[in-house]
């Protein structure tokens, strides 16, 4: 028991209590050098929520002063001093206004409105987040009562992380996203709140001197907090379960693409799928046309994946809906870098198969096919073409079908224009082989 106790004793290695409660209280204003640099830490976040830089975002965690007025308020609490209380939250309001001001400015001035990955993961917090506020904390005051300082001071203005989502809020204001908005300032409070009450556990774990109140104002406090964690924790709990049941959702999507197409030879070109409606949707294209038989037994199946409340749209054929497939391509490139998925690939195979001079007649003739029945085969390959007049040898495709009758020729004309798309060459030369009885 006192090796235990010896190995889990924090006292051991702390700062004087004078000291350290007089390192608090100067980090507890902004004022001086302390106020420039919240400035420049606001600017910088900003900046690099704007770029979607990480890296930037980071150095913003690192040089920001907000940890100051917040571990304060911890202590304060812990010794029940109340003037100090007062101050602290009176400096962490006004650098709280001034990054929600000065932010949103930045925000409403930059040309780029748009809100990146790394505005959006700071939009929708969580009991994780709860989680991570609080044992970052803990490390953090911990870190402040020692006499070696140490290390964990950068891990933990990182882990914590609060002028992101203060900056984001800032966002919110400037482009009028309220959703974002609230979000945003809900993480930042978690943040806030929660390092400021690991502050106060560790502070009374150590026994630092307190004011002398009487017995109800302490109550008050403790109530006070009570209050205050569970006004945090149950919309946290909420946002953790939604996005439980979205990853449930998620997973039951992945499998039933995989089981009713991926791994029925169905190549998916494009997939998007929409959580927050009623019903629930899941877009697909794919990289040739599906009978409308095996979509009706696909949503069918939709129930076995516990996805009742889901409507299966597949995209095909329709001019309206080709369109709407290349707008929310283009709004998925904007918005985050897309991953190589079926669809690469694909293309990655077809650029190959030019390069190599080899093309998939199988698949090649399935398409055809599908269009134009009397098809019976095709043959595709490149063709070198030497002229005596052009010393520039001239390379590309030609498709040699096989049908008992000839293709008209406007039909000859829209094979020929498929083909150049299918394999993005200038020049495809179409002609027909005869079927001899």
């Amino acid at each position: 028991m006192t090796f235990l106790n010896e190995l889990l004793n924090l006292s051991k290695g702390s700062d004087d209590r004078e000291k350290t409660l007089d390192s608090v209280k100067k980090d507890i204003s902004f004022s001086g050098a302390n106020l420039w640099i919240l400035a420049c830490a606001i600017l910088v976040a900003s900046i690099g929520l704007n770029i979607n830089s990480t890296a930037v975002v980071i150095g913003a965690m690192l040089i920001s002063p907000l940890m100051g007025p917040i571990v304060g308020s911890g202590f304060a609490l812990g010794i029940y001093d109340f003037y100090l209380l007062r101050k602290s939250l009176r400096n962490l309001l006004i650098a709280t206004i001034a990054g929600l001001v000065v932010s949103a400015v930045y925000f409403f001035i930059s040309p780029f409105k748009e809100a990146q990955s790394e505005i959006l993961m700071r939009t929708s917090p969580n009991i994780y987040d709860v989680l991570i506020a609080f044992f970052g904390g803990l490390v953090g005051v911990i870190a402040v009562t020692r006499l070696e300082k140490g290390n964990p001071i950068p891990g933990v203005a990182i882990a914590t992380a609060l002028m992101p989502p203060l900056c984001t809020a800032g966002y919110g204001l400037a482009t009028g996203n309220l959703m974002f908005f609230f979000g945003s300032l809900f993480l930042y409070s978690i943040n806030c709140v929660f390092i400021c009450i690991a502050t106060f556990i560790i502070v009374k774990y150590l026994k630092f001197p307190s004011k002398e109140i009487d017995v109800n104002k302490r109550k008050r406090v403790r109530y006070g907090i009570s209050a205050i964690v569970l006004l945090m924790l149950i919309p946290s709990i909420y946002f953790a379960y939604s996005l439980y049941k979205q990853q449930q959702f998620t997973q039951a999507v992945n499998l039933f693409i995989q089981n009713e197409f991926t791994l029925k030879d169905r190549t998916v070109i494009y997939k998007r799928t929409v959580y927050n409606s009623s019903p629930k949707s899941i877009e697909l294209a794919f990289l040739t046309k599906l009978p409308e038989s095996k979509i009706d037994s696909a949503k069918k199946d939709l129930e076995k994946y516990g996805l009742n409340d889901t409507k299966l749209i597949v995209m095909q054929d329709s001019v309206d809906n080709i369109q709407k497939l290349k707008s929310d391509i283009l709004n998925e490139v904007k918005t985050s870098e897309l991953q190589v998925d079926a669809k690469d690939q694909r293309i990655k195979q077809l650029e190959e198969e030019i390069a190599n001079n080899k093309f998939d007649n199988e698949q090649i003739l399935k398409e055809v096919k599908s269009v134009y029945p009397d098809i019976s085969a095709v043959s595709l390959a490149n063709h070198t073409f030497y002229s005596e007049t052009d010393s520039t040898d001239m390379v590309f495709p030609v498709m040699i079908y096989e049908s008992k009758t000839d293709l008209k020729k406007n039909d000859v004309m829209k094979l020929q224009n498929w083909m150049k798309e299918r394999l993005k060459s200038d020049s495809v030369e179409v002609y027909r082989k005869k079927i001899t009885e």
